[in-house]
């Protein structure tokens, strides 16, 4: 469990270590979202001086419920803008007739943030999601089977909406 941490360290530097976009204001924005943590998933987002906060809250399957809490990190002033996260990403399944199942996973969203429309607070995210899992707890219980440790890439894409 040190290890993946350990290799977020580099991340965190470049979170917080890089140039600041000029005098962003504070905002708020949400969204919807299709893939990355969920195949549907609602977002709402504080944007700040220094990046945002992310919160997703979604579904893959209606029997299951999947919690992302993302620091992201946004590069540039344009209006397509590189991305770079860091977070943490929670599923809680309920599979018919056994236990819940339950994962904690190490979330580094790499993207662009297109924003659309003349800048009038429309924008589009795109990201790959790199995650390595932490914890597992499986539904059979006499399941030992170790966590595969191995990056998972997974694309998502999100529609978010800001009021001016």
């Amino acid at each position: 469990m040190i290890r993946p941490l350990l290799r977020a360290v580099p991340a965190l530097f470049v979170l917080f270590g890089l140039p600041l976009e000029a005098q962003r204001r504070e905002t708020a924005r949400v969204g919807i979202s299709v893939g990355g943590i969920s195949t549907v998933g609602v977002v709402v987002e504080y944007v700040d001086g220094h990046g945002s906060t992310e919160l997703n809250v979604g579904t893959w399957s209606f029997r299951d419920l999947s919690v992302s809490l993302v620091r992201r990190h946004y590069l540039g002033v344009a209006d397509a803008r590189p991305t770079v996260g860091l977070g943490v990403w929670g599923v809680l399944a309920f599979p018919p007739e056994e236990r819940a199942s339950t994962v904690l996973v190490l979330r580094a969203p790499i993207g662009v943030d297109w924003r659309f429309g003349g800048g009038d607070g429309h924008s589009l995210v795109f990201d790959i999601n790199v995650n390595q899992g932490l914890w597992i707890r499986r539904s059979d219980p006499e399941d030992n089977t170790p966590m595969n440790r191995r990056l998972i890439p997974l694309p998502g894409l999100s529609y978010r909406w800001r009021n001016r």
